[in-house]
């Protein structure tokens, strides 16, 4: 994008003065807006591409929480985290089966991108592999690494710890962060099967955007300090602590994922991530576990009557009404792809246009 085109982005932000009027940029406008955002603030190429591709896919699929909205914390990541502007990730074989990539304190994004391609290699001749990812600071969804995976015909399955920000099911101090997990699976002839969310009762970046909006939570979010139920965005994220889902189920698949993510991969935990952070409020420091699994290793021998009986369980879902995870997701992205451009609140654009000033 030019400054020609960064003034018109201003001047039509300026403009729209309703508190729900939105400017239309391109998916392309998207990512070389993030791109400059981030490069502006002394990030190094590979990593400000890796980071604004993952923002442009969340801005087209309609997951506004793990869009540009994500450079407001970017930007304060890099400005009070320790981030290091341009780290190369270093990638180590641990063996026959395990990748892991040292993010040299970098995000995670370029990490996994460098890592992913010997974790195919490897799936391809064992089964299973492990992509096992250190020292990364992380912002993101995790349903683009998973569809990346997904892509080449491998089932894959990854998590992350956080910081602690939620409490254990039956306590009131954060424990756990919102420890996200996300699970893709091939299908034939259709876009893949992908679930990705947080052990928390929904994730922190819908509570950020709540305050922003200055509406109430709904019940079950959160928590404040005394340990009471709070809707109020500002009390649990400043003073109380988040929910996990489903009350002591959620809990327990935090605590896994704090287990499988943290010590199992020599990282940290949330609780030590929010330590090291010292209440800077940068990203979350630590590590990512993601698992991969080459369908062709495991099957009997009939491979393809294994991926219809997959179908077969799909349609068994889908024909009753009900709708599988993802698909208002892919419906977005079907959306956005065929509008062209993508709908950002003139409010949120110009606390972003901010950033280059």
């Amino acid at each position: 994008m030019t400054d020609t085109d960064f003034k018109r982005l201003g001047d039509s932000a300026e403009t729209a003065t309703s508190s729900d009027a939105c400017v239309a940029l391109t998916l392309e406008e998207v990512h070389a807006f993030a791109y400059r955002v981030l490069t502006h603030h002394g990030l190094s190429a590979a990593q400000a591409q890796a980071i604004a591709r993952v923002i442009t896919a969340g801005e087209r699929d309609e997951c506004h929480s793990h869009g540009i909205y994500r450079l407001l914390s970017c930007t304060k990541t890099l400005q009070h985290g320790g981030v290091v502007r341009d780290a190369r990730p270093v990638v180590s074989d641990r063996g026959l089966g395990v990748v892991a990539v040292d993010a040299q304190f970098g995000f995670s994004q370029l990490a996994f991108e460098v890592g992913s391609q010997l974790l195919l290699e490897k799936v391809r001749k064992t089964g299973i592999a492990a992509l096992v990812i250190n020292n990364c600071y992380h912002f993101s969804a995790l349903w683009p690494e998973v569809e990346a995976l997904v892509a080449h015909g491998v089932a894959a399955l990854a998590m992350t710890p956080s910081h602690s920000w939620v409490a254990p099911a039956g306590g009131c101090r954060p424990v756990f962060g919102t420890n996200p997990i996300a699970f893709g699976w091939p299908r034939v002839g259709e876009l893949p099967y992908v679930f990705d969310f947080a052990t928390s009762a929904v994730a922190r970046g819908e509570i950020e955007l709540y305050r922003r909006s200055g509406r109430a939570l709904p019940e079950g979010w959160g928590m404040d300090a005394e340990g009471e139920p709070s809707c109020d965005a500002a009390t649990v994220l400043d003073q109380g602590a988040m929910l996990t889902f489903g009350g002591y189920k959620g809990s327990a698949l935090a605590t896994m994922i704090e287990l499988l993510a943290g010590p199992l991969i020599g990282d940290m935990t949330s609780v030590e991530s929010r330590i090291v952070d010292g209440g800077a409020g940068a990203a979350p420091c630590h590590g990512e576990l993601v698992l991969a699994f080459d369908p062709r290793f495991f099957s009997q021998g009939d491979f393809r009557a294994d991926r219809l009986r997959a179908e077969k369980l799909f349609d068994g879902i889908t024909d009753q009404g009900a709708r599988l995870p993802s698909q208002r997701r892919f419906n977005a992205r079907s959306r956005s792809l065929s509008a062209g451009c993508v709908q950002i609140p003139a409010a949120l654009l110009r606390d972003l246009l901010q950033l280059l000033r």
